[in-house]
Formats: structure tokens, C-alpha cells, sequence
């Protein structure tokens, strides 16, 4: 038997992309627009006479420093955070002590510690550390938080790697690290994508912790930039959603790249 169009879920699907969609064509059509006559152009129509001025201006106030800034603390987290990740999954899953065990629940605990409730002690550890205004103070509680979900990840995924492979290695005389290279990590590579991906979409959006642990320009990143720009270009909306625009290019690039592995990576280990 032949079954029935899902005409209803259709509909529902067709309207989320709607919604989806129209913000931002929003964002992309009205950047190409010109400041003058902005206000009196239909905000959805294709814009007469586009314009790049917009980017230019937003290049030319310093957002390649801000780019550069926002990379190096996101490519910083995220290696910090898979590495340290890797091995804490490794142990938990195969361990064979108390402390492998109680290291998980301590990882399952840290998932409902909200960040802002810790805002306090971070910013006085990272001033007595001397590294306040620093890339550093971001990247260091950035991977902090960002452990326990991917261990979580992680362990779930390696989980399902079969006992006999370890075995069989262990018997050829390997050790944890050789495992850890050679069995480990070609295995769990769409869970380590999917940790990367995750962990480097919220510390690309991130806004506390730029906030608060830095201050000055030079150490501004795009989210703390983009607030920058309101300020700056406060009537000229075009050059702020063109900041917004480029701001969003490498995350969008790293979400293609990795979106395979996304869902893979998550539901590891959830249907057993």
C-alpha cells in the first residue's frame, strides 16, 4: 500500500523555512544596500543599486584584527578541548578503577553548573593569574566548560567501538597511547568532528566571557566587536549588518564542512 502525503508535516516544514530563510535574506539583502534611503526602501525588495561600501567600511575599522582574535581563541578551545576530551573519554570508558566511574558523574555534574553563576570566581582566578586582557583568559574557561559535554559525547561514541579490537591490540603488545592513536582515534573521528563543530559554534558566538575578562581593543573579538559597531554606526544599519554578514562566513564554513558527522556524533551511544 501506497502511503499518504504528509501534507500537514509538509506545510510545517515549508513554514519553518520561511521563517528560517526570511531573516536572513534580510540580513544579506540589506547589506548590499546604501545608508542613503534606507529607511524608504521596502526592507524584503532586492536593493536597486547594490553596494559593497558597507564591507569596505566594516574592513576598514579593524574587523581583520577582530577576525584574527575571534579564530585564534576559537581554534585554541577547540584543540584544547578534543584533546583533553579524548583521553578524559578514553579512561572513563576504560578504566576499570572507582575513580573512572566517579570521573564521568563528576563530568554529568559539571553539565548543570551554568556559566553565569560562576562569572565571580573566574574573573578573580584569571586576575590573580595575571592573565586578564588576555586571549588566554577566554580560552581557558571556554575549554573548562566545554569538557563535560564532550567527554559526555565522546564516551558514548567510544562505547560502541568493540571490546575485541582492544583486545586483540593489547595482545599485540600496545599500550594505552598506541590505542589511544592508532584504534581510538580513527574510530570516534565523527564524534570529535561533532565536538569541534559544537564547542567552536558557541565559542565563536560567545559575549561573557569577552566581556568581562578583556578590555581592551586589541583584544576585542567579533561578538564584543559587533557591539562595538552598534555604537559606532549607530544610523547606519546596512554597515552593521554587513559586520554581521562576514562575521558569520568562517562558522557557516565549519558547519558545512563538519554538518555530516553532526548528527552521528550525537546520537552515539543514545539507543541502547
Amino acid at each position: 500500500m501506497r502511503a499518504r502525503p504528509n501534507v500537514a508535516g509538509g506545510l510545517g516544514g515549508f513554514v519553518w523555512l520561511l521563517i528560517v530563510l526570511v531573516p536572513v535574506y534580510y540580513i544579506v539583502v540589506t547589506s548590499l544596500r546604501g545608508q542613503r534611503g534606507f529607511f524608504d526602501a521596502n526592507p524584503l525588495a532586492p536593493p536597486a543599486d547594490p553596494t559593497l561600501e558597507n564591507y569596505r567600511l566594516v574592513l576598514g575599522n579593524d574587523f581583520l584584527r577582530y577576525l584574527v582574535n575571534s579564530l585564534t581563541v576559537t581554534a585554541g578551545t577547540v584543540v584544547l578541548t578534543v584533546a583533553v576530551s579524548l583521553m578524559a573519554a578514553y579512561y572513563v570508558v576504560r578504566g576499570r578503577t572507582r575513580l573512572a566511574g566517579f570521573g564521568y558523574t563528576a563530568f554529568l555534574l559539571g553539565l548543570a553548573i551554568p556559566l553565569q553563576a560562576t562569572i565571580i570566581p573566574i574573573y578573580y582566578l584569571i586576575t590573580r593569574a595575571h592573565l586578564y586582557d588576555t586571549l588566554l583568559a577566554i580560552i581557558l574557561p571556554s575549554v573548562a566548560f566545554a569538557i563535560p559535554l564532550s567527554v559526555v559525547i565522546l564516551a558514548n561514541f567510544l562505547r560502541d567501538v568493540p571490546n575485541e579490537l582492544f583486545e586483540s591490540m593489547r595482545v599485540d603488545g600496545a599500550g594505552h597511547w598506541r590505542m589511544l592513536w592508532s584504534l581510538v582515534l580513527p574510530m570516534v573521528k565523527p564524534a570529535m568532528v561533532t565536538v569541534a563543530v559544537y564547542d567552536g559554534l558557541n565559542v565563536w558566538n560567545g559575549f561573557l566571557f569577552p566581556l568581562i575578562l578583556t578590555q581592551s581593543a586589541d583584544q576585542r573579538v567579533l561578538p564584543m566587536a559587533l557591539w562595538a559597531f552598534q555604537g559606532q554606526f549607530r544610523v547606519n544599519i546596512p554597515a552593521v549588518l554587513a559586520a554581521v554578514v562576514l562575521s558569520t562566513l568562517p562558522v557557516l564554513a565549519l558547519y558545512i564542512l563538519g554538518r555530516r558527522y553532526l548528527v552521528t556524533g550525537l546520537t552515539a551511544g543514545f539507543g541502547k
